[in-house]
């Protein structure tokens, strides 16, 4: 009997969806929508205050539409949501500062977006080594003792945003909490595999009763709001610039010297997410469908996005939170969520119901989401067994660790190489992935040692 022909028994994880029945289907994929919702958008409303006018609807419908070619080129395998970049965001600001008038640079945008878009045609290039190579030969880099510590890393790097938004309103984050441990811990059926959709609709009402402020702002928004709109702007396209005859080349070449080196950032952090999902789903998408094709999908995702005026797209670790969660495997949960989204793009009203959410709505749930993230990490290193008796284990994930939280978490949030910014999640995964490898004394190997190639996160398929 194949997998779709009955519903997993008790406390198993559902990989095909299906078997649930369609109206419940369209719930998951909603649920996953919200998760991405908070973080997507906040980095047009970031870039915003930077004075670089990122569309809102535009964002949302390259989110789905990124997520969607992601899908295509991992051969709909990989469970993954594709949102926005933060990694991006300080070379947006650098070539496109606020105008000294306080108004928005939107003149700059365009050439901003170029230097994005040329980013993301730089994952073609490590795509195409994991290709030729083989993935067992990279892989080799990346052994628990280093995926699982950034796994960890990537998890608490996210968590200062999440209590960041909890200071608003602690109330409304703790009743958020509440109803997803209520929901995933005593919930039956359903309601125990969508916590975090509940724990968002849930606060949320609460908040729109009792909050008169989240009232007001939110029939202000939706009352202003139109109910369709295009989510494209052709002005503040790449196209758009190129078709107006004015370019400058000096701030084309610019554009592409600061931000083509944040991709290094983006690509480690990439990798550490497909690590991750596969760890939460107990599969090998490092291997199947594989690392080339996934970085393929990410990168392309990002040229089209960033072609047409939105954010860089990059994996998203608030949706392996839910996968983890929720026990849902199955990618077309996702593309569900993704189609979704495209949907909602084109209507502003929506968007402002969104864009209405209580900061506390949001940090709640990211809690619960980010600490998920950082909890497969730790099984990623327990299950594979890990020996820390050994000092050189002990060192490449402490440095890991170290770096990575220090430095997101200093006075200047990353470290500065002339025009190169490199946050701390990408220095402490490119020193962890050194030692690693120039370390004597390695008890792993990619490809020979079972229990970690085959254990928690990496059986083949």
């Amino acid at each position: 009997m194949s997998e779709k022909e009955h519903k997993p028994a008790a406390g198993e994880p559902i990989r095909d969806a299906r078997v649930l029945g369609l109206p419940k289907v369209l719930i998951l994929g909603l649920q996953h929508m919200f998760a991405m919702f908070g973080a997507t958008v906040l980095v047009p409303i970031l870039v915003n205050a930077y004075g670089l006018p990122l569309n809102i609807q535009t964002t949302l419908f390259f989110a789905g539409f990124g997520t969607l070619f992601f899908h295509v080129c991992a051969k709909m395998k990989v469970p993954a949501f594709l949102g926005s970049s933060f990694a991006f965001i300080g070379g947006y600001t650098a070539i496109a500062p606020m105008l000294e008038d306080g108004t928005p640079n939107s003149e700059m945008l365009p050439y901003a977006c170029f230097g994005v878009a040329c980013a993301g045609l730089v994952y073609l290039v490590l795509s195409l080594l994991f290709k030729v190579f083989g993935v067992r030969k990279v892989m080799r880099f990346f052994p628990p003792i280093v995926t699982g510590p950034i796994i960890i890393a990537i998890g608490l790097n996210l968590s200062s945003s999440a209590i960041n938004n909890c200071t608003g309103s602690w109330w409304i984050a703790i009743a958020a909490i509440l109803i997803i441990v209520a929901a995933n811990i005593w919930g039956k059926g359903m309601i125990k595999i969508i916590p975090i959709l509940l724990g968002v609709i849930g606060s949320y009402v609460l908040a729109v009763i009792f909050d008169a402020d989240v009232r007001a702002n939110l029939v202000a928004n939706v009352s202003s709001a139109k109910w369709f709109a295009l989510p494209i702007k052709m002005e503040q396209t790449v196209f758009g610039l190129f078709a107006s005859g004015n370019v400058d080349t000096h701030m084309l070449l610019t554009a592409v010297i600061t931000i083509v080196p944040l991709s290094l950032a983006t690509m480690v952090e990439h990798i550490g997410d497909v690590s991750a999902i596969s760890s939460t789903c107990n599969r090998n998408y490092i291997e199947n469908p594989g690392l080339h094709r996934t970085l393929m999908g990410d990168g392309l995702a990002t040229t089209l996005a960033a072609l047409f005026g939105a954010p860089a797209n990059t994996t998203y670790g608030e949706n392996t939170g839910v996968l983890a969660l929720s026990r849902i495997y199955d990618p077309r949960v996702i593309r569900i969520a993704a189609v979704l989204a495209m949907l909602f793009s084109f209507s502003p009203k929506f968007a402002a119901i969104i864009s209405s959410m209580p900061s506390g709505t949001i940090g709640g749930v990211s809690l619960v989401l980010y600490g998920m993230i950082s909890a497969v990490g730790v099984r990623n290193v327990v299950e594979n067994k890990v020996d820390f008796t050994k000092s050189r284990n002990v060192l490449v994930a402490a440095l890991i660790l170290v770096l990575s939280i220090g430095i997101s978490y200093s006075s200047a949030g990353s470290l500065q190489l002339g025009a190169i910014s490199l946050s701390g999640l990408a220095v402490g995964s490119i020193v962890g992935i050194v030692l690693n490898a120039i370390m004597p004394g390695k008890d792993y190997v990619y490809g020979e040692d079972k229990q970690g190639d085959e254990s928690v996160n990496f059986i083949v398929q």
